[in-house]
């Protein structure tokens, strides 16, 4: 049982997956507050906030009032998204790949595995002109 649970924990892909939601949750935070005090000033530069504190384009709309598209809350979202991958990619699965190529380097195994070379287009096209050359010289009962 012992021995079941340590090779479901030792997989690859539960690991990368428990540290990229465990870092991801807690660098949320710090990309949101860096989107929040630097890149949403900046683009408030160029668009007034609306009565409500969005900021974006204004359009007036069917009925006479202003609708405001958010930019802001899109670039947010937007930028937190690569940051948080950009920072688990780095930090978490590039070392954890290398690791695993170290592992099986020291442990006498290649990435690619021997597999048998298939033959090429042209190789199976000889070998379907010669069938049927062979077939064709062959006298039939």
């Amino acid at each position: 049982m012992i021995k079941g649970f340590k090779e479901f924990i030792l997989r690859g892909n539960v690991i990368d997956l428990a540290v990229a939601v465990v870092i991801g949750g807690a660098f949320t935070a710090i990309v949101n507050s860096i989107v929040s005090s630097i890149i949403n000033p900046i683009v408030a530069l160029f668009y007034e906030p609306s009565e409500d504190g969005q900021f974006g384009p204004t359009i007036q709309g069917i009925y006479g009032q202003d609708v405001t598209f958010p930019l802001g809350e899109l670039i947010s979202a937007v930028i937190s998204f690569f940051a948080v991958a950009i920072v688990v990619y780095f930090v978490f699965v590039y070392p954890m790949n290398h690791m695993k190529a170290r592992a099986a380097a020291k442990a006498g195994l290649s990435k690619v595995e021997d597999e048998p070379k298939l033959p090429t287009e042209q190789e199976i096209l000889v070998q379907i002109r010669d069938l049927l050359e062979k077939q064709q010289s062959t006298p039939r009962a």
